[in-house]
């Protein structure tokens, strides 16, 4: 069992307030809208998505959807 917190009756000090920094719900569920494609691509491609998926736990989609999302951001914004 946990032992129990022994709270003292102290003065705490000098306190500072601190500027809300947390984004608001809306910000935390924004989810882009995404549109299913057909794409051949060669059977080694997969294989090295689907593996570096694996060592990180996510699905190989995601990470083929990643590297295309952050392709186009680099080159649109140029």
């Amino acid at each position: 069992m946990k032992k129990k917190i022994k709270y003292a009756d102290e003065k705490i000090g000098k306190v500072e307030v601190v500027k809300d920094f947390l984004p608001r719900p809306e910000e935390l569920a924004f989810k882009e809208s995404n549109v299913k494609v057909t794409l051949n691509l060669s059977k080694s491609s997969v294989e090295f998505f689907k593996r570096i998926a694996k060592d990180h736990g996510s699905p190989y989609q995601k990470v083929i959807r990643e590297l295309l999302d952050s392709y186009s951001s680099h080159f649109s914004s140029k």
